[in-house]
């Protein structure tokens, strides 16, 4: 293809994308359906060659921006509150999905069980770029932050189990193996994106320039997977982990101008390469369907595979997600049984550190917080004797309850503290369970996948369409129905939601109101212009210890750092931070 030609599509490409971003706020129609449907009926229009791409340019070309980009922008503290159940998500059901769907697939298209289990890896994780659509039509946060943790991760156990069954197809694959896979897929890459994360922002943050600065960001992805997938290690867990990291320390490390042209520019770039994994994906069905063995028997049977697969991946998603659900209730159940007591901890420990002399009596020794079981309240005592005791001999030595040991503990109390006002705010029930299964929809990257099949893999050309038509279908019927499953399984706001939210933006407030009084008190020679910097870099600081804790919600606590920054932004325009 001639150069002016590929200018000429690549610009063909971007008007596509622009517009059908506009169309689909007027017509209220998620923009990456729109594109998959544009993208399919272009492709059967006379003249319009089949397309092919290298699935490789996808899995490491296009993913690894992308979720490091999602992974950057996502709030650290709901990533580790919800780690467990995305860990879940990830790995537990993408297994049991395999494994499950690779029989259905072994029997019905009459391949071996290895080839099914290839199959059924492809078509069972969730897409990360297809979960966007969630979070255009406003699924609860708790639950987006599940989806968008599991679409992030998902990827590698989905890949290891391809890798794997394709290896037990030519015999040469055990359990065993398939599991040191796994964990070395994981942990190395996790090691790899970690300190790619820390070294990209230690790079960012010796530089003045905000230019050269982003472009360092748009190769940070890059330089955490392709030494990844090099060491046999998952290139997308890595780009994950460090944009993790990025997202963590960029407001303490980077200025605001690095943070507000991230922001912009990575929006732009995720717009592109998401629009355009999606028009790509209608695109190849022209491609897809040429290749195979086009005849009416074959259709049918790529059909019901498909519809069943499909249907299959949801009623299996829907018993684990109620399992899921289940045990996170019991958890919060215990962790609220808990609160008392860590109340009770706080004021004491807040007491011994006020006035060290004058020690109350622990907790956990007489009162409420004596253990039902009176063998266990009788141990506690016992213990507190001893300790006593001990602490009778050793006067003179250093004390275990020191100043900054206690300082340590009620850190974790608040955290603790923090934690379960947050599961109490943002419960997860039957209602957010359906939108949890139904908002895990498959999509471009289980084509990408299912073309890195070899190519002497028995009925391959059905096998893609398969994949296709399955990932496709979830694309488009859990999609263009999403919407009205938020709306019909969506809590209302009760009074008590709003007053609550205004009780938090209360606080957030008088923090920074509080923060600004004390630093605006300290007696020094500073201009005016450097008063009020040192406030915001103040009241930063203090959002950004509040956010360690997680004693705000995420998206509020993120709009009033995007507010220090802009009054930041304004100042530095005015002049230099002397001028008074």
């Amino acid at each position: 293809m001639e150069a002016e030609h590929v200018v000429i599509l690549l610009t063909a490409v971007l008007l596509c994308v622009a517009a059908t971003s506009a169309l689909s706020g007027l017509i209220r129609v998620a923009a990456p359906l729109l594109l998959v449907v544009i993208g399919g009926v272009v492709g059967f229009l006379p003249g319009v060659p089949s397309l092919e791409v290298d699935p490789e340019w996808i899995l490491i070309g296009v993913l690894p921006p992308l979720l490091f980009s999602a992974a950057a922008s996502m709030p650290a503290m709901s990533f580790r509150r919800e780690f467990r159940s995305i860990a879940g998500l990830s790995v537990v059901l993408v297994v049991l999905s395999s494994l499950l769907l690779g029989w259905f697939f072994s029997a019905s298209l009459d391949i071996s069980l290895a080839w099914g289990i290839a199959l059924g890896a492809i078509v069972s994780p969730t897409d990360a770029v297809a979960t966007a659509i969630a979070r255009r039509v406003g699924v609860p946060q708790r639950v987006l932050t599940m989806l968008e943790g599991e679409s992030l991760l998902n990827d590698a156990s989905a890949l290891v189990l391809l890798r794997s069954a394709i290896a037990a197809a030519a015999g040469g694959i055990a359990l065993g193996g398939v599991v040191l896979d796994f964990l070395w897929a994981v942990t190395a890459a996790a090691l790899i994106g970690f300190g790619v994360g820390w070294l990209h922002l230690w790079l960012r943050s010796k530089l003045t320039e905000t230019a050269p600065s982003t472009v360092i960001s748009y190769a940070a992805p890059f330089m955490a997977a392709v030494p990844a997938e090099q060491l046999g290690a998952s290139g997308l867990v890595a780009a994950v982990v460090a944009g993790l990291i990025s997202g963590y320390g960029a407001p303490r490390l980077l200025s605001p101008w690095a943070r507000l042209s991230d922001s912009q520019n990575w929006k732009t770039v995720e717009l592109v390469l998401e629009s355009g994994i999606f028009l790509l994906m209608g695109l190849q069905l022209h491609g897809l369907i040429t290749h195979s063995d086009h005849n009416h028997s074959t259709a049918l049977t790529v059909a019901w595979v498909a519809a069943v697969g499909w249907l299959g991946s949801v009623l299996i998603r829907g018993v684990y997600v109620v399992s899921l659900v289940t045990g996170m209730s019991r958890r919060t159940q215990r962790r609220l049984s808990r609160q008392e007591r860590m109340n009770l901890w706080a004021d004491y420990l807040e007491q011994r550190l006020a006035n060290p002399d004058a020690v109350p009596e622990p907790p956990l020794i007489g009162g409420p917080q004596v253990p039902a079981d009176p063998r266990r309240a009788a141990a506690m005592r016992k213990a507190a004797k001893k300790a006593a005791a001990r602490g009778a001999k050793g006067k003179g030595r250093r004390s275990p309850w020191s100043p900054e040991r206690i300082t340590q503990v009620l850190t974790r109390v608040r955290r603790e503290r923090a934690t379960i006002d947050y599961l109490v705010s943002n419960p997860i029930g039957p209602r957010e369970g359906g939108l949890l299964v139904w908002a895990g929809m498959r999509g471009a990257v289980s084509l990408a996948a299912a073309q890195t099949l070899p190519s002497d893999t028995p009925g391959r050309p059905m096998l893609l369409l398969v994949a296709f038509a399955l990932a496709g279908g979830s694309l488009l019927v859990q999609g263009a129905t999403l919407p009205l499953v938020v709306r019909w399984l969506s809590r209302p706001a009760t009074d008590e939601d709003r007053q609550g939210d205004a009780d938090e933006r209360d606080r957030l407030f008088d923090l920074m109101r509080q923060t600004a009084e004390q630093e605006r008190a300290r007696e020094s020679g500073r201009g005016l212009k450097r008063v009020e910097l040192d406030v915001l870099q103040a009241q930063r600081t203090a959002l950004l210890d509040a956010r360690d804790d997680g004693v705000f919600d995420a998206e509020v606590l993120s709009h009033a750092l995007a507010v220090v920054d802009a009054e930041q932004i304004g100042l530095e325009l005015r002049g230099s931070p002397e001028d008074g």
